[in-house]
């Protein structure tokens, strides 16, 4: 009996996959456009991969989770349900507590990450995450991640993300909002309009793609 196929297919032609390829030394990083961004503890260059779209809800308080200018500028522009980017930060550094309304997965490529959550009671729990260790969070589920990498300080270690969703949408818990209103750092107020200084054209001097 001959196998049916059920799946139609298509034929890509090489500029449609040149549209929906990227190499990492021609992205461009982004280290603002988030309430924490001004935050010292959680400075981060978050790199828009794969679709990103700003959420429904970003006038009401909820951001993309790579924040407002990134979410403007995928390198691939697609939405085909999920979105992919990447996180570099520097030992100690990542973001406050944040919650999200679609599945995010964290995937370790360099250094050592930790993935926390919070519990019922208040209370957080974690994994540590090494090289190509994976940890999928649920919607709803208050999360952060920290880069806790030992070594020398100024050496940056990268994380991806893969969110579910066209547009998902991020939201920082109150008590990170109270925290950074009360560190009078809230990017909102500080930069209005300026979204192009937090543009950082990506030249890879830490070489990390070589180890691979």
């Amino acid at each position: 009996m001959t196998f049916k196929e059920q799946i139609p297919r298509i034929y890509p032609s090489d500029e449609e996959m040149n549209s929906r390829s990227v190499k990492f030394s021609d992205l461009k990083g982004f280290d603002g456009g988030l309430p924490d961004s001004y935050m010292p503890s959680a400075e981060r260059i978050l790199y828009n991969v794969i679709g990103f779209q700003p959420p429904a809800g970003e006038e009401s308080g909820v951001v993309s989770p790579v924040g407002a200018s990134a979410a403007r500028m995928s390198a691939i522009k697609i939405s085909e349900g999920f979105n992919l980017g990447y996180c570099e930060a520097l030992p100690g550094k990542g973001p406050m507590m944040h919650n999200h309304d679609t599945n995010e997965t964290f995937i370790c490529m360099t250094g050592r990450w930790k993935a926390s959550w919070e519990n019922a009671d208040g209370s957080e729990n974690f994994k540590m995450l090494e090289p190509l260790d994976v940890i999928s969070f649920p919607p709803g589920a208050v999360r952060r991640f920290e880069n806790v990498t030992e070594g020398p300080k100024d050496r940056y270690a990268v994380l991806m993300f893969v969110i579910a969703g066209n547009g998902p949408g991020a939201e920082f818990t109150s008590q990170a909002m109270s925290e950074i209103e009360n560190a009078g750092l809230n990017e909102s107020k500080i930069l209005e309009d300026e979204s192009d200084k937090w543009s950082k054209p990506h030249t890879d001097p830490r070489g990390w793609e070589s180890r691979y």
